[in-house]
């Protein structure tokens, strides 16, 4: 237990969007006192060190959305960031596969979001796709050169060194307990003492619904989600079989890429995910289970608004979970030569997200907000690659903030 201590800003989470929203106020304003405080003890143990390590390129997202504005400055930031701090990454494209004639006209559509949002993408033959990627069977694709791959945890590890030396307080190990907003402070209770804040920033990921509701109602009545990905690896003799990025052309209804094959910065190579609901917000494995959550989501009337509306997607992605036949029948459709032997059980993810009361997925970032509150409601993928940017964005809210005292 620490003394109670006063300070300009109090961050919640440690992960990628916690730490660039600490890191873009740092460089911003030098003399700022900032608390960030993460209940693990390390950096980017949930959502950021478990995510597929991709830098996106911002080729899905509804133009002029959160999503496509952050991640077309975001990414450019971070390859900067990257290089200047040594931080391991690679930009070296993917190519997103067409393997059906329905699907033609979709990559069509997703050829002309990408013009919209000025990421540069070139609709390719089958010939050139298996130049690219010999193993690959498609009717055609969509090249798109700016994808890459990067150590995200090493960029989170590079910005909490950066912090403490910069004599920023970050609190490993520590909980937010309670949160009391006044008119010109906000209590933070946490496992290790108080903090008394002129402003709280909410990056609390998989529990950053929790973490507003310690304040009061949700904000307006939005809570998590938790969709578990699971992934296999390719066992090394045959890697090969992938040289980038592989990526099918994803369905529109669903908030959700579907199985890839992703090249890891390590060398790995990536195939997944699937995406089945996780009865327990940090639960990596099929065993994984919290009553408290488990008891939250199905007591939900938006859980079963949701299972209605996607049933069919929800029991091909559960088969995909139980069965590694129906997974591997999922890969060769885009690899048909990938067999279950060249596979091992790989890591797994839990994707943070937000659903409104009627059960609909909330589709862009959301940030909310409140006096002397600001919550980051909705940051799934790809806030990761968008990260530094929308740290810049939560700054100016605090600043704005700040400027008010």
């Amino acid at each position: 237990m620490t003394e109670d201590s006063t300070t300009d800003v109090v961050i919640v989470g440690g992960g990628i969007v916690g730490l660039a929203t600490a890191w873009t106020l740092h460089r911003q304003h030098p003399g700022i006192t900032l608390a960030l405080i993460e209940k693990e003890q390390r950096v980017a143990a949930h959502q950021t060190g478990h995510n597929s390590g991709v830098i996106h390129s911002g080729i899905y997202y509804k133009p002029g959305s959160l999503k496509a504005r952050t991640v077309a400055a975001g990414r450019t930031e971070l390859i900067e960031f990257c290089r200047e701090y040594g931080v391991d990454h690679e930009i070296c494209g993917k190519v997103i596969v067409a393997t059906k004639t329905d699907e033609l006209d979709q990559l069509d559509a997703l050829n002309e979001r990408a013009a919209e949002n000025g990421v540069p993408s070139e609709k390719i033959d089958r010939a050139r796709l298996r130049e690219l990627e010999p193993h690959v069977e498609g009717l055609a694709a969509l090249h798109v050169t700016s994808a890459g791959i990067v150590d995200f945890v090493g960029m989170c590890e590079v910005m909490a060194e950066k912090l403490i030396g910069a004599e920023a307080d970050l609190r490993l190990g520590t909980e937010v307990v309670g949160l009391s907003e006044q008119a010109d402070e906000v209590i933070v209770d946490t496992t290790r003492g108080s903090l008394r804040a002129k402003v709280l920033v909410n990056c609390g990921g998989l529990q950053s619904d929790k973490v507003a509701g310690l304040a009061g109602p949700r904000p307006d009545g939005i809570r998590i989600m938790p969709f578990r990905g699971e992934y296999y690896g390719l066992v090394p003799e045959r890697r090969d079989l992938v040289r980038n990025l592989i990526y099918p052309v994803p369905d529109p209804r669903f908030p959700f890429l579907g199985v890839h094959y992703t090249r890891m910065i390590d060398g790995d190579v990536h195939a997944g995910p699937n995406a089945v609901a996780a009865f327990k917000r940090e639960g990596y494995g099929w065993k994984a289970f919290d009553r408290s959550d488990a008891r939250e989501i199905l007591a939900a009337r938006s859980s079963w608004t949701l299972a209605r509306k996607y049933w069919r997607t929800g029991i091909g992605e559960m088969r995909r979970s139980i069965s590694k036949t129906a997974f591997v029948k999922a890969l060769q459709e885009l690899i048909p030569a990938v067999r279950a032997d060249d596979l091992v059980k790989g890591h797994a993810g839990v994707r943070a997200q937000a659903m409104a009361p009627d059960g609909t997925l909330l589709d862009d970032f959301a940030i909310g907000e409140t006096a002397r509150m600001v919550h980051v409601i909705n940051a799934p993928s790809p806030a990761a690659t968008a990260s530094l940017d929308i740290g810049r964005t939560i700054a100016a809210k605090v600043t704005d903030r700040l400027g008010e005292q």
